[in-house]
């Protein structure tokens, strides 16, 4: 049960609700500034119950080709059909810098220090979250708390992240080391974990 005031995540995963108000914060964002951003994609929301909704959006937009996020907060109140979009503004690294996919001329750069808060630093933990998961045999589900550190690396045709994650089994929390592969596909495969 949502509290009054609380901000709570939501699943970005699927939601056309959530990926149409991100498409009107851009446009109303355009609109405003005249600007050119285009949408690409949501890649975290939580909402706040006010009077009426006020969803924080961490939404992916391409600038003159480069992807850059930004933090949009829409207020919705759906009894009024009101939607207005209150800020739209560059997030705290509003580069991509995880999403080596694999640039190229990055080949060869070595392991750099990315920001936990990264969107494909996310889906990595998730992902290595998800595979222990499914290779342990604990009663307890592993639940992610926390991305404490995270460096990244280009190779050749992939992408790889280095992450220590703080993890929950049950009551117990641990420190997990985990080595995650993104190849050019944008597949994960987990490659080592380690107890910290």
């Amino acid at each position: 049960m949502a509290t009054l005031g609380g901000v709570r995540e939501t699943s970005v995963e699927n939601s056309v609700d959530i990926d149409q108000l991100a498409r009107f914060a851009v446009e109303e964002h355009n609109k405003k500034e005249n600007a050119l951003l285009e949408f690409a994609r949501v890649a975290k929301a939580k909402e706040q119950l006010v009077a009426g909704t006020l969803h924080h959006l961490t939404v992916e937009a391409i600038d003159a080709g480069k992807k850059k996020l930004y933090e949009a907060k829409v207020l919705v109140k759906p009894w009024m059909d009101f939607k207005q979009l209150q800020e739209f503004k560059p997030a705290g690294d509003s580069s991509v810098p995880a999403d080596l996919g694999a640039k190229q001329e990055e080949h060869g750069a070595g392991w750099r220090t990315v920001p936990s808060h990264d969107p494909v630093i996310h889906d990595a933990a998730n992902h290595a979250i998800k595979t222990i998961q499914q290779r342990s045999n604990s009663l307890f589900p592993y639940e992610l708390l926390e991305i404490i550190h995270a460096n990244a690396q280009v190779i050749e045709d992939a992408a790889k992240f280095d992450l220590v994650l703080k993890v929950r089994r049950g009551r117990k929390e641990e420190k997990v080391k985990v080595e995650v592969h993104k190849n050019l596909e944008g597949t994960f495969h987990l490659n080592s974990m380690k107890l910290e």
